[in-house]
């Protein structure tokens, strides 16, 4: 009975560890990371109906950082093996990016209290997902590779098309909505009776079914709470013809534009850019004056980015960049000139 009680206690204690360590980046980031500055004022156009938090341009990265690591991840494994992924560089790019948006944030308002718990709840999701992928890919999925040799088994490719599609999907739809059961049959439609494809059909197989039932109970919860709002509003000026653009929806004239609705998340990106290349300018969005994007360059450097990192499997950097709203359409035609390429436009 005392050698039982010494077991349960050693797991008991690995377990603590084990959640104190997942917990302390959120620690670090509320401890050292407290927003700095004062909200600037600007005053809205916009009805406060259709106004969105302005700190939550910042805090609409985090979860886009995911995304961005499942894009670096796909990449990686695309040619090569995932073990060859920096699991703990996409750990950290996570932490270190949300430490200096918190950091940033108190220019533009307080963050509320759901919003950052959400950004710490999928924080630490995220890296317990990623640290349970690398200690089996470094481990187990390492050796297999290795007995595999330098010719790629067939469910390599299988899984790299997988991933890549998954990150695609991600730019616009939440992650819960994914068919992971589909991707485990396919796994075992495709796979020979190759070593490397019986581990991968085991490994990837138990990681996809695991995955489809959190989702499901993750979609239940969303369910009950809502979803959020798909379209926002803003005002834009300089062209006369918007009702010809799909995805925008024409609300009123006004002294300073149009007043117009669009839908969010990635659709949006493309939208905007669209717009700034027809020649509009933007006046004010969602009822704020700042906005964040992402932009891609050669570059570990950018000038006036808020933090830079390197992309896995690319070669080239991400950069974060805080523009005001009414220079934005400015900026994102003068983007090619100065070597860089938009990536994503952070809405609220």
């Amino acid at each position: 009975m005392k050698r039982l009680w010494r077991v349960i206690r050693g797991l008991l204690v690995m377990a603590l560890l084990a959640v104190l360590g997942l917990l302390s980046p959120v620690a670090y980031v509320e401890t050292m990371c407290r927003p700095a500055g004062a909200p600037q004022p600007y005053a809205t156009l916009l009805d406060p109906a259709h106004h969105r938090p302005e700190a939550r341009t910042l805090m609409t990265y985090p979860e886009w950082h995911i995304v961005h690591a499942y894009e670096d991840y796909a990449k990686v494994i695309e040619t090569g093996d995932p073990h060859q992924y920096g699991f703990l560089r996409g750990i950290g790019g996570f932490w270190s990016s949300l430490c200096a948006l918190s950091r940033d944030a108190g220019q533009m308002g307080p963050v509320d209290g759901e919003t950052r718990q959400m950004v710490h709840v999928i924080g630490v999701s995220f890296t317990a997902e990623l640290l349970l992928k690398a200690a089996y890919e470094e481990t187990l999925g390492r050796l297999f590779a290795a007995l595999r040799g330098p010719q790629r088994a067939p469910l390599d490719d299988v899984s790299a098309a997988q991933s890549a599609a998954y990150a695609a999907f991600l730019q616009q739809v939440p992650w819960y909505k994914w068919p992971f059961e589909r991707d485990a049959a396919e796994l075992d439609a495709r796979a020979t009776g190759a070593l490397r494809d019986r581990e991968r059909q085991v490994a990837l197989g138990l990681e996809f079914r695991a995955k489809a039932a959190y989702a499901g109970v993750i979609a239940s919860a969303v369910a009950q709470a809502g979803p959020d709002a798909l379209t926002l509003r803003m005002i834009v000026a300089g062209a006369p013809d918007l009702a010809g653009i799909d995805g925008i929806t024409v609300i009123a004239a006004r002294p300073e534009g149009t007043e117009i609705e669009t839908p969010r998340y990635r659709a949006l990106t493309a939208l905007l850019a669209r717009m700034a290349a027809d020649g509009l300018d933007f006046v004010e969005i969602a009822g704020n004056d700042d906005i964040l994007l992402t932009v891609l360059s050669d570059r570990a450097v950018e000038p006036d980015a808020l933090t830079s990192m390197a992309r896995q499997g690319f070669g080239d950097y991400r950069h974060l960049l805080v523009v005001k709203v009414p220079r934005l359409a400015e900026t994102l035609r003068a983007l090619a000139g100065r070597g860089l390429r938009l990536e994503h436009i952070h809405d609220y």
